[in-house]
């Protein structure tokens, strides 16, 4: 029987701990209220076939249930999943959450409803929470297993080897580092591995000695193979290849291997990493140094994206490709050579030199002085990026071949942040010199050899910057917009003249029905609010648009006893919402504030630019409801229609849906500061139940980690999503034991990284923190300046 406070042995695998589990279907604290009446033992299968018995009220709704269960499981994402069960027509139906159950069980007592994944999205890297990616492997393991799925045997084996992994955890060196010589032993009667394991999981038993023997069941020649690469032994004396035995000693690692946990090259003994760290310098001039090639390395990177991505494709007009080449190309050719010289000059400084040539060679800021006047020569190019980002738009809704070339390239692993972005980098990197530049300039004394270099610098670099900010600004808000409109359904138009971006995220809105989640976007001129459908596109429909001209906004906590509410008053109209804590209700009540003074301002001019579809109400009409169907449709990642666009897919990792998984607002102040706090460099991360630590190359931007195995690859391996995580000192009763160690945290998801020294570990926190809190306007405006 299941109580309130308790969680699944899902949730426990993960090292969940016994807290509650929100579904993102609706928001709050706690699941809906029980209704009054005799309670009924409803039975639930998991998708770890354990059975859960749940109480409840014979007058209840099935999302009662449907959230009891999730708050059971410690689940987050709860509206990729649904239950479901047989009708006494012998059909498998869903159960309709909005409903009472008893009038679709008739005979619940002797029903058992089936807990399920209900909708798959287009890409796995969607699903942001650890647990939710279990859930689904339990999900695919079953359905492969029952036939529902079919793969292929390369397929198979490498879902094989996946669970075998998970069983018996990740490769330790420090474990195994006097065995892992042996024999590959095949057994009689092979046939029914795949869809064993499959459903078992757990069956086996490895004796790790001379011999590996599976017990009861002989793998295929080549799915051995792919189980034994992915295990990572460090080395296999004999193994069998399509049935013949052959030496495999010094063979490469196979590419099945995730680099991001079986890698071992990827994974340093502490003894090495902290012998490896003693031989570097310490100097904070020469940790800022680094900053600045670790930075320049990423931003070069971006560059070469640019330059490449449009030049093939015979859709782009020849005055857009021009435009681009001539932009960018002469950018491109001198961060080349800039980071070529910064590699040579950190070469030297971290070598061993004599005391006159180590006086020469460590500084930096004869080549920042060169730089900065050279990128003053290129200020034309600079000068030229807004244009570029106006005139890539134009043609793309000119062309719609274009623009479906420009989404199927962001749905590319090696575009980790949306293309309109990529090509306002060059003016980002300028903010970066020069906060890079003060640090030096306040890090040296005025006597210093490379103060005067650092110092005519920082002038060039201001003067750059103090031209191309005005610009800069009307871009970024521009750019904001145009992918906004990407992420909405139920207006037109949004990016035009006059209308500003302030701030988007959750909130609660009341109702009959209790607190539902909505979406709220607001601009300088129009507020509104929207649900998130559950398709392929994962985009969010538009339901009502407030007109911000002669609202009022006023606290109201006590007048309806739901906490951190407050309710907008427009053309005889009140919505009351509620926010999920103190601090972001007052946010929002500031920005709405200042937004309606903008608005009187203005004359409330803008808001008729907002062109309403048939699925977007006004101030004075009724809210849509929306159904079930609606909101989930069938159990398949497709649109119900079969349509697909090329421009809507994969919209589920964008920061509108980071808000909604994760119950937060972000404002256009949170989007400038992290557009000055982006950071690359080496950490190494180790996770909560782990041993060892794992080197990483990780690139903080929008909001976001994502993680590479080193800075040569050409795309992140997985990504986090920082909006709701705190971080953190790492405390002394973790049982960390290492220097510079911060931790993030989210719920049940912890996560500790080492840098290797304290100006880093300060750098980390500084930009985690930028993205962990989003900034009021008070907060911002009377931030310090740097000198």
């Amino acid at each position: 029987m299941v109580e309130q406070g308790q969680t699944s042995l899902a949730g426990q695998r993960l090292g969940a701990p016994e807290t509650l589990g929100i579904s993102t279907l609706e928001p709050g604290h706690k699941p809906p209220a029980m209704p009054p009446g005799h309670l009924v033992p409803i039975r639930v299968l998991l998708l770890d076939d354990s059975e859960e018995i749940f109480d409840i009220s014979h007058r209840a709704s099935g999302r009662v249930l449907f959230e009891m269960v999730c708050l059971h499981l410690n689940l987050i994402e709860g509206d990729y999943f649904g239950l479901e069960f047989q009708s006494h027509h012998r059909k498998m139906v869903w159960l309709d959450l909005l409903k009472p159950i008893r009038k679709q069980i008739t005979r619940p007592k002797h029903t058992v409803l089936r807990f399920v994944v209900k909708f798959f999205p287009p890409d796995h890297s969607l699903l942001l929470e650890e647990l939710t990616r279990y859930l689904f492997a339990l999900q695919v393991r079953q359905d492969l297993a029952s036939g529902r799925l079919t793969c292929s045997d390369a397929s198979a084996s490498l879902l094989v080897s996946h669970i075998i992994q998970s069983e018996i955890g990740d490769f330790e060196e420090t474990q195994f580092s006097q065995t892992k010589h042996f024999l590959i032993s095949l057994l009689k009667k092979q046939h029914m591995l795949v869809r064993y394991v499959l459903k078992h999981g757990s069956w086996f038993k490895l004796v790790l000695s001379r011999t590996i023997n599976i017990k009861g069941i002989c793998l295929r020649p080549v799915l051995m193979i792919f189980i034994c690469a992915c295990l990572s032994f460090s080395e296999v004396t004999c193994a069998l290849v399509n049935g013949h035995a052959e030496d495999c000693r010094g063979a490469t690692p196979s590419p099945l291997i995730s680099p991001m946990l079986n890698d071992t090259g990827a994974i340093r003994t502490d003894d090495e990493e902290d012998n490896r760290r003693k031989n570097c310098p310490t100097d904070n001039a020469y940790c800022i140094a680094k900053e600045l090639l670790c930075t320049e390395r990423t931003y070069l990177k971006d560059l070469e994206l640019i330059t490449g991505v449009l030049d093939k494709e015979d859709c782009v007009p020849e005055a857009l490709k021009t435009l681009l080449s001539s932009t960018y190309e002469p950018l491109h050719s001198h961060h080349t050579h800039f980071l070529q010289e910064l590699e040579e000059r950190l070469s030297l400084w971290e070598g061993p030199c004599s005391t006159e040539v180590k006086g020469e060679m460590q500084r930096i800021g004869d080549l920042l002085l060169k730089s900065a006047q050279e990128l003053k020569a290129l200020s034309g190019q600079l000068q030229m990026i807004s244009e570029c980002v106006f005139a890539l738009e134009r043609a793309c809704v000119a062309s719609r071949r274009l623009e479906c070339v420009c989404r199927e390239f962001e749905l590319q692993k090696v575009c980790y942040i949306p293309l309109n972005v990529f090509l306002l980098s060059p003016l980002h990197r300028l903010l970066h010199y020069r906060q890079i530049l003060d640090r030096l300039c306040k890090h040296y004394p005025p006597t210093h050899t490379d103060y005067s270099d650092c110092r005519a610098a920082l002038d060039d670099v201001c003067e750059l910057e103090a031209a191309l900010r005005p610009g800069l600004e009307q871009i970024e808000n521009y750019q904001k917009l145009l992918e906004l409109q990407k992420d909405l359904i139920g207006v037109e138009h949004l990016a035009v003249a006059g209308r500003q971006l302030i701030r988007l995220g959750c909130l609660s809105k009341l109702s009959g029905k209790g607190l539902q989640q909505r979406m709220f976007f607001l601009f300088n001129d129009v507020l509104l609010y929207s649900t998130r459908g559950i398709t392929s596109a994962n985009q969010f429909t538009v339901h009502r648009q407030l007109p911000l001209h002669g609202m009022t906004i006023r606290e109201s906590e006590d007048e309806w006893g739901v906490p951190h509410s407050f309710t907008l008053m427009v053309q005889q109209q009140s919505l009351v919402v509620a926010a999920c804590s103190e601090s972001e209700m007052e946010k929002w009540m500031e920005d709405l504030k200042m937004a309606v003074d903008m608005a009187e301002e203005c004359n409330g001019l803008t808001a008729d630019l907002l062109s309403a579809s048939k699925d977007v109400k006004s101030s004075g009409a009724s809210e849509v409801v929306e159904s079930e169907d609606d909101l989930c449709g069938s159990r398949t990642s497709l649109p119900r229609n079969g349509n697909n666009s090329g421009n809507t897919l994969n919209r589920g990792n964008t920061t509108a849906h980071v808000c909604w998984h994760r119950n937060t607002s972000v404002s256009m102040l949170d989007f400038s500061i992290a557009i000055e706090n982006k950071l690359s460099g080496n950490l190494l991360r180790k996770f909560k139940n782990s041993n060892g630590w794992q080197k990483l190359w990780v690139v903080f931007t929008n909001f976001t980690l994502f993680f590479y195995k080193t800075h040569e690859d050409e795309y992140p391996l997985a990504s986090l999503p920082l909006l709701g995580y705190s971080v953190t000192h790492a405390g002394e009763s973790e049982n960390i034991h290492k220097d510079h160690v911060f931790k993030l945290h989210f719920k049940s998801h912890i996560y500790y990284f080492r840098t290797e020294s304290e100006y880093f570990f300060e750098r980390w926190m500084t930009v985690i923190r930028s993205a962990t809190v989003s900034a009021s306007r008070t907060r911002y405006l009377n931030r310090t300046e740097p000198d």
